[in-house]
C-alpha cells in the first residue's frame, strides 16, 4: 500500500514539473494565453487542441467559426459559450507578442511532447489512484468520514503513519510527519513567520497538506480557520494557512485513528 502512494506522490511531482514546463514554452508561444485562457482547465483536451495545433498567427487569421468548431471537436459537452470563448482566444492571438520564427519549431515540437506527457502522466494517476482506492478497502479506518478526505489522501496517510499507537499524542505525530516550527528564543512565537522544521516524514506531510486543503472546502470549520490564517499571513499566504490548516487536521486525525471515532462535524457559532 505504501509503494502505492509513495509512488503516487512522484508522479505528481513529475505531472507538476512538466505542467510549470509547459507554461514557459505557452509563454514563449503565446504570451497572453495563460492570463486570458477561457478554458477552466489550461491543460485539458480543448486547450491543449488550440495551444498545440495553432499559432497566435493562425488563430488570428481564421474565422471564429473554424476556431468554435476546432474547441467543439476536442472539447465536452459542458462547454458554455463557445463561440465568445473562440472571440476571447482571439483576441488575445492579436494581442500576444510574436515568436522569433527560428524558434517557432523547437518550440512547437517540445509543447506537443509535454502536453502528451502530461496526459500520460494524468492516465496513470488515475489508474494508480484506482489502484489504492481498492487497497484500503481491506483497512480498518475512518478518516474517509471526514468531509473532503476519499480513498486516496486516506491511503497516503494511513500507509505513513502504521501502528497509531506508536505516537502518545497528536504533538507526536506532527512531530512525525515535520508539521512542527522551531520556536525563535528572541521574540514571541509566532507560526505565520517560523519555517516549517526540515525533519520529519515527507511524504505523510504531502498527504496531510493535500488532505487539509480538501477538507478546508468541505468543512466549515477548517474552512474558517484558513480563510482566517489566509488573511493574517503576511507572505505566502496560501501555504501558510494550508499548512496550519493540516496541523489542525493533525489532531483529529490522531483522534480518529487512536478511538475508531468517526468525525462528527462541529456547528460553528
Amino acid at each position: 500500500m505504501q509503494r502505492l502512494t509513495r509512488f503516487r506522490y512522484h508522479m505528481v511531482s513529475n505531472l507538476t514539473r512538466e505542467k510549470n514546463r509547459v507554461l514557459n514554452l505557452i509563454f514563449l508561444k503565446f504570451s497572453t494565453y495563460k492570463k486570458d485562457c477561457p478554458f477552466s482547465n489550461l491543460f485539458g483536451q480543448a486547450s491543449s487542441a488550440v495551444i498545440g495545433n495553432l499559432t497566435p498567427d493562425q488563430i488570428a487569421a481564421m474565422p471564429v467559426e473554424e476556431l468554435v468548431d476546432l474547441i467543439l471537436q476536442h472539447g465536452n459537452q459542458r462547454l458554455k459559450d463557445v463561440p465568445e470563448m473562440a472571440k476571447t482566444i482571439k483576441r488575445a492571438a492579436r494581442n500576444s507578442y510574436r515568436l522569433n520564427p527560428k524558434m517557432q519549431e523547437s518550440v512547437d515540437i517540445t509543447l506537443a511532447m509535454s502536453l502528451e506527457t502530461i496526459r500520460f502522466f494524468e492516465s496513470q494517476q488515475k489508474k494508480i489512484d484506482q489502484a489504492i482506492a481498492k487497497e484500503i478497502k481491506a483497512i480498518p479506518h475512518t478518516l474517509e468520514t471526514i468531509p473532503g478526505i476519499g480513498p486516496v489522501y486516506a491511503t497516503g496517510i494511513v500507509a505513513e503513519i502504521g501502528d497509531i499507537s506508536r505516537f502518545d499524542n497528536h504533538n507526536a505525530l506532527a512531530k512525525f510527519a515535520g508539521l512542527t516550527w522551531r520556536e525563535n528564543q528572541l521574540s514571541k512565537f509566532n507560526a505565520q513567520d517560523i519555517p516549517l522544521t526540515r525533519s520529519g516524514n515527507y511524504y505523510l506531510r504531502y498527504y496531510l497538506v493535500e488532505a487539509a486543503n480538501s477538507v478546508r472546502v468541505w468543512e466549515p470549520e477548517y474552512a474558517e480557520f484558513y480563510r482566517r490564517n489566509f488573511t493574517e499571513a503576511r507572505h505566502h499566504n496560501h501555504k501558510r494557512a494550508v499548512v496550519l490548516t493540516a496541523r489542525k487536521l493533525v489532531r483529529m486525525v490522531f483522534t480518529l485513528l487512536s478511538e475508531g471515532q468517526i468525525y462528527k462535524q462541529r456547528r460553528l457559532s
